[in-house]
């Protein structure tokens, strides 16, 4: 004996609506902003490091040249485990690629003296998401909330 599976209109509604939002979110997209490799020079002295924020998108190379103007001072990036010694006037390069989304603190990893601890700055990673595919999922979750909203105030009455 079969036995058929019949959907509430409310489903039958949003099964459609989840099914795309679900195809959207999971195709690659052709449109993802192309990698590059990002430069940077940092300066290390008592007590910052200028630029103190760098900004990147997810898959980028960064290359960071390290200069300390003062005193012996290091490099350690959080999240990255990235982590590099600089002499005053001997110039130390790191490369990695930007493979996390989200903002990492680095920090001088030398004791350079008392304000030592505030010694912080901060690499944005941004993701490389399109804005037109962010703005398809948004616009599906609006409209399926809708549908569904709907279907509920027809089957309540």
């Amino acid at each position: 004996m079969k036995r058929i599976i019949q959907l509430s209109p409310t489903v039958r509604w949003l099964l459609p609506l989840v099914v795309l939002g679900l195809v959207i979110s999971y195709l690659p997209s052709t449109t993802t902003i192309a990698t590059t490799t990002r430069e940077f020079t940092i300066t290390a002295f008592q007590f910052e490091f200028t630029p103190g924020r760098l900004e990147v998108n997810k898959g980028d190379t960064v290359v960071i040249r390290l200069a300390a103007s003062d005193v012996t001072h290091g490099f350690y990036l959080d999240g990255y485990g990235l982590e590099q010694r600089v002499e005053p006037g001997i110039s130390q390069k790191i490369s990695f690629i930007a493979d996390q989304a989200g903002k990492f603190r680095y920090r001088c990893s030398v004791s350079c003296g008392a304000l030592h601890p505030f010694m912080i700055g901060e690499l944005v990673v941004n993701t490389n998401l399109p804005f037109w595919q962010s703005l398809g999922l948004l616009t599906g979750g609006v409209v399926g909330t809708l549908v569904y909203l709907w279907q509920f105030g027809r089957n309540e009455q």
